[in-house]
């Protein structure tokens, strides 16, 4: 690997699933941009593209052979079946770690603008270790995504997580700092939290967002849900406690119940104290239910930690300069 950080290697990497739309295109515009960021001496010859497929269910996986089958700086990772985003972009940051000295990892669609790449080298040559890229704006969101994503992020900072908002994962790592994120074992995986806590020197790249112009956004609302939980339960106890103050609420507001309900019965109101009844009734469960959800889902994921399974297997992997199947 290179010492001075001017022309270090370059892998690629890029998750896909079900992108038989638009990956050849996507592929196409990478090539270039990686032709170009070699002719303008940004990086070294043996820089690479990374296509992870996340056991997809079309014709990705075939279209990623072709791409290999005609070009020696493709190299493709295929997972044995779907394990999320999340870690088809840690499987292809683990590949690529021992055989380069940086990695930028972007989405199959790239929405997001390949040309911040130069600010991004520029920031590693400088000395960071990790490059944050930032969204310039939501403006390309419908209003739903635009308000979930605000508050989902608000709420992150308000649990405790150091996370940058509006960041995204498209981001630069070095070698060093892949090394750090190897040692972190979660399984439910949210690195948008984890990789801000590994400490290293950091800066951050703004970029700029486009319409998808092949195919639909495989990213649906249950998977979006699912990573939002995984941030929240992965990185605080807030919630816990939370719990704990409902409870004391529960416990105050049910005092002034009883207090309610007694004077009712005392001056013969006992009709009407049906209705405060059934409200304590409602209130007490839905505070019990949350309470047990909340709970249930912390010990659920350290059910899930503790089990030890591998976060992901690759069933084939291609590649020009060697490397065989693994598991991480």
């Amino acid at each position: 690997m290179v010492g001075n950080r001017q022309q270090g290697i370059l892998y690629i990497v890029v998750p896909c699933y079900n992108e038989e739309e638009a990956i050849k295109v996507s592929a196409k515009k990478l090539w270039e941009k990686l032709s170009q960021l070699k002719s303008d001496k940004l990086i070294s010859e043996k820089s690479r593209i990374v296509f992870v497929d996340d056991g997809s269910k079309d014709r990705t996986w075939e279209l990623i052979k072709e791409l290999y089958e005609s070009s020696d700086e493709i190299i493709g990772l295929r997972f044995a079946h779907n394990r999320g985003h999340q870690n088809a972009i840690l499987a292809g940051m683990m590949y690529a770690k021992d055989y380069c000295d940086f990695v930028i990892t972007i989405d199959a669609d790239l929405q997001q603008d390949i040309n911040a790449m130069e600010s991004f080298i520029n920031e590693y040559v400088l000395g960071s270790e990790i490059v944050f890229g930032v969204r310039n704006s939501r403006d390309t969101d419908g209003f739903f995504k635009k308000a979930s994503a605000t508050i989902f992020y608000k709420t992150m900072r308000f649990l405790g997580c150091n996370i940058y908002e509006n960041s995204a994962d498209y981001r630069l790592m070095s070698a060093k700092a892949l090394d750090a994120l190897s040692e972190y074992g979660e399984v439910n995986l949210f690195l948008r939290g984890i990789i801000p806590d590994i400490g290293l020197k950091t800066s951050v790249v703004h970029f700029d967002v486009f319409p998808r112009e092949q195919g639909t956004s495989k990213y649906s609302l249950s998977k979006m849900i699912t990573l939002a939980v995984d941030g929240i339960t992965s990185f605080s106890i807030k919630p816990i406690r939370l719990v704990f103050t409902m409870g004391i609420i529960s416990l105050v507001i049910g005092f002034f119940m009883v207090i309610h309900i007694l004077y009712e019965h005392y001056f013969g109101y006992t009709v009407n104290g049906w209705s405060s009844i059934l409200m304590s009734i409602w209130l007490l469960g839905g505070a019990i239910l949350i309470s047990l959800g909340i709970i249930g889902e912390y010990v659920g994921r350290n059910y899930m930690e503790t089990k030890h399974r591998p976060r992901y297997y690759f069933w084939e992997t291609l590649s020009h300069d060697g490397g065989d199947g693994a598991q991480g």
